[in-house]
Formats: structure tokens, sequence, C-alpha cells
């Protein structure tokens, strides 16, 4: 690299990867700290990116996930061509997320062969699934030279939150300061239900921290707002719902200041896991191997079934017990090992 590269990431759509990308960014800054990082990505991620300070520009991608739109994708790669960007870094594998850096003419175009995009690409590499097993090595590779290896140390996300925006959070949302210990569920999981701990764990879970006197927020999307009020009533709406209520910035600024999180494999995990938050991760049909939160302050429950990770949305044998039979008992230990860590550490 020279002083005045200037890097085009072509960002995931999903929550999750696009915190495991920050490893990328912030490899990226380790070898070259005057590059300049501009990500092309969803509408919904410029929040997440703003708390990234690797990041230099959030470019709005206006397409909807899926949608080939391949003359639109050409405009915007031709109106990004005054930019002079010296390399692009295509994260998905898709034929249409390259064609923006391929139209803005950017001479260096990186990314891991798929859909015959052989000529979209002219640093196009393979993935070797063995030694790259992780969504967040396969991202880092990317920003190293082919066949460079990776350093056993990859940076991990840590997302920068400010007082300011917590305060105005707060005042947004008219919800006071916690003044005792917060303990925040994540009870939603956006790919289907074989990833969502039941109602009835969580609310067992949050009966027992609300009667040692803890506060317990709910945090989701508007369509977890079923689990989150299923919850609630079960706690006798001891518990806040913000699922629904709450734009992604105001998210972070809310997780900031828990004390304890507890979350299924979903986006908001791996954010509570760069805000180096003590986090229980809860793994029913995926695999905690291929997409684990990248923290320190992190203990993971799976119970690793022989029917599981099936990677399916719903439980193909109907009984979901890779998730019924982990107790809350179990993720409630977890906490007080988690905050037993923190104490000693």
């Amino acid at each position: 690299m020279n002083t005045a590269e200037r890097i085009l990431v072509v960002g995931p759509s999903w929550v999750g990867d696009m915190m495991m990308a920050q490893s990328l960014f912030m490899l990226l800054k380790q070898h070259q700290p005057n590059c300049r990082i501009d990500v092309l990505a969803p509408t919904w991620s410029l929040p997440l990116l703003a708390h990234m300070p690797e990041v230099s520009e959030g470019i709005i991608s206006p397409f909807k996930h899926g949608q080939a739109a391949l003359w639109q994708r050409c405009k915007l790669g031709r109106s990004l061509r005054e930019r002079h960007y010296t390399q692009a870094i295509i994260l998905p594998n898709s034929l249409k997320s390259a064609l923006v850096p391929f139209c803005a003419g950017i001479p260096r175009r990186t990314g891991f062969i798929g859909e015959m995009r052989y000529g979209l690409l002219n640093d196009a590499r393979k993935l070797d699934r063995e030694k790259l097993p992780r969504t967040v090595l396969r991202f880092a590779a990317l920003g190293l030279p082919a066949n460079a290896p990776l350093n056993d140390e990859l940076p991990v996300p840590r997302l920068q939150t400010d007082e300011t925006s917590v305060v105005k959070t707060l005042q947004a949302l008219n919800i006071e300061r916690p003044q005792s210990s917060l303990l925040v569920l994540c009870p939603g999981a956006e790919y289907g239900p074989a990833k969502q701990w039941p109602a009835q764990h969580n609310a067992a879970l949050a009966r027992e921290y609300l009667e040692q006197g803890w506060q317990v927020w709910l945090l989701g999307s508007q369509q977890d707002d079923a689990i989150c009020s299923e919850i609630n009533t079960a706690t006798d709406q001891r518990c806040l719902n913000l699922a629904g209520k709450t734009e992604l910035g105001q998210v972070i600024d809310l997780m900031s200041l828990a004390t304890a999180m507890v979350s299924n494999d979903s986006g908001l995990m791996h954010i509570a896991a760069a805000l180096a938050k003590p986090l229980v991760a809860i793994y029913g049909s995926s695999d905690p191997g291929f997409t684990p939160p990248l923290s320190d302050r992190v203990k993971i429950l799976s119970l690793a079934l022989d029917c599981s990770p099936c990677f399916k949305r719903q439980c193909p044998l109907g009984h979901l017990d890779c998730l019924n039979k982990l107790e809350p008992a179990m993720a409630s230990a977890a906490i007080q090992e988690l905050l037993g860590d923190s104490e000693n550490g």
C-alpha cells in the first residue's frame, strides 16, 4: 500500500457480518494507518459504521437484499469514479456486488471467486474453507496480499460509544438511566425460530434477576415484539420492552449501559460482543465455531446435540431440543461466572 491508498469496501447485508467486517477495517489500518476506508452498505448499517473509527464514510447502497438492479449499480459505480479509489474489497460473493467497483473503474478489485465474476475481479481469490473456516477470517484475508498468512491475534471488533449520544437516546426514548444492575435480553432471531431461545426460558431468567433488584430490558426489531411481549407478560410487565421502538444507533447506546446481556446468535449478539459487555451467547441450529461472538467476555451456551447444528430456520425434527433443553439456570450460572471474572479481572 502507499500513503494515498483509498479503499472502498462493499459491505455485507447482515448486522452480524458487518460487525465481523470491522476486523478487516482494523487490519487495513494496522498495515496502512493513513488509508481511507469507505464502506458501501445498506442504509440501516450507517449508524453501525458511525461507531467504527476506522471507517471514514458509509456510502448508501440503495438496493434491496437480493435485488439485481444491474443498470442502477453501474450508474452508482460511475458516480464514484471521481473519488479515485485505489482498491475495492468485495465481501459478498455475488456477481452483482462486484458491479459497482467495476463500473467505478477501481484498478484493484479484490474478492473471492463466486458467481462467475472473473471479469469483474482482477484480484480474485479462491476460498479455502478449511484454512478459513470462520466468516471473520475470510473477511480479514481479503485485506492481505493473496496467500499471506493471517496473524493469530486478529483485531477484535470494538464499537465506540459517546456519553452525549447515550444521554440523547435516553431522553428521546423517555428512559431513566438504570440505578441498579441491568440485564439486557435479545430474544429475537431474524433467521428463524430454530435460533430462538424459548420465551419461557427468557422469562424465567428475567424473573430471577428482577427479584434480585436488577432491571431487565428487552431489545429487538419490530418483528421481535411478539416474543418480547410474551416475556414481559410472564414477568407481570416488570421488564422494559423496547422491541421495535429503537433505531440501531440507539440500540448501541442502550447496550452500552448493560451489566450483562443474553442473546441468541444474532446481529445484536455481535454488537454486544463489540461493546465488550459480559455476554451469554445462546446457540441452537447454528454453529458457534463459524460465527462466534468476538470477545473474551463471552460464555457460549450450546448443547451440541447429535442433530445440531442443522442450520435450519425451523427444527426439522419438531422438538427443538437444542434450545428447549438449555435451561435458564445454565444461563444464570454463565452470567455469574462472567461477573465473577469481571470482578477478578
